[in-house]
């Protein structure tokens, strides 16, 4: 059970319910509030129906194609193992600081690439936020991610035994940062996202041209990149959202479908 990552994500989002009813930031703000149903389905189908279903096409592809990944220049990248050589802990961190930094990277073309800002609008769709906001996106991001991030990170190699814990790190990272708590880590919010930096990044009000605060983990990407926006004189946004929100629609069906409709219809 402990070698479970649904185990964890269970384990992560109750603890997240828990702190945001034992801290809450906005008071206001009511726990059985509007499409709250989605996010749910959105916890479960993203969080681990998909990655189930995506293994599974990936296994028949390569059963039917060959061994199509079987590939020398691609072999000779993941025979590399840059990080094999260091002890687990250090393989973690590094491997945590490479990936993150390439995740900052995909999330800015997701908001700068129009085609790619289609299927990312479904997260910033988002208009009360807690933990829950964290998985409402839609699948092709998932593809997306995974397909920009591969190459880059094979060559690094790190030992399977840090997969789990990082996976279980980043989600309750994740969790943490669209929580309804009020924390921004004090001066060391320039280097870690908080709550109240990834809030801003919900913003319905772009304050640089392509979006603010791109950060997963470490806000030290937007800091270094003139991205970071975390006003002194206001704690939260006006509206969370986009420019044009009210045309985007709000059923599941057809919210899984917009990507695809909008491409043809353009």
């Amino acid at each position: 059970m402990l070698q479970s990552y649904l185990f964890w994500l269970l384990v992560v989002s109750t603890a997240c319910w828990g702190l945001e009813r034992c801290f809450p930031w906005r008071r206001g703000q009511s726990w059985f509030r509007a499409e709250l149903g989605q996010d749910f389905f959105f916890l479960f189908f993203n969080g681990h129906a998909f990655g189930v279903l995506l293994a599974w096409v990936l296994l028949q592809l390569g059963v039917l194609g060959g061994n199509w990944l079987d590939i020398g220049w691609v072999n000779n990248l993941a025979n590399r193992r840059v990080l094999s050589q260091y002890p687990l802990m250090i393989q973690f961190v590094l491997f945590l600081i490479g990936k993150d930094f390439l995740e900052w990277c995909v999330h800015n073309l997701l908001h700068r690439v129009s085609w790619l800002w289609e299927v990312h609008k479904i997260h910033h769709s988002i208009i009360t936020m807690d933990w829950l906001g964290n998985f409402r996106f839609h699948f092709l991001e998932v593809i997306v991610y995974r397909t920009l991030l591969w190459l880059p990170i094979l060559p690094l190699g790190p030992d399977p035994r840090i997969l789990l814990p990082l996976a279980v790190f980043v989600t309750a990272y994740g969790h943490l940062n669209h929580a309804n708590i009020r924390w921004d880590y004090g001066p060391f919010r320039f280097i870690l996202n908080s709550p109240r930096v990834h809030l801003w990044h919900h913003d319905e009000v772009c304050h640089f041209p392509a979006g603010q605060n791109f950060a997963i983990v470490f806000s030290l990407w937007d800091t270094l990149f003139g991205t970071l926006y975390l006003p002194v004189d206001r704690e939260d946004p006006e509206r969370l959202g986009f420019r044009g929100i009210e045309r985007f629609p709000e059923g599941l069906p057809a919210r899984f479908w917009y990507p695809f409709v909008h491409w043809m219809t353009k």
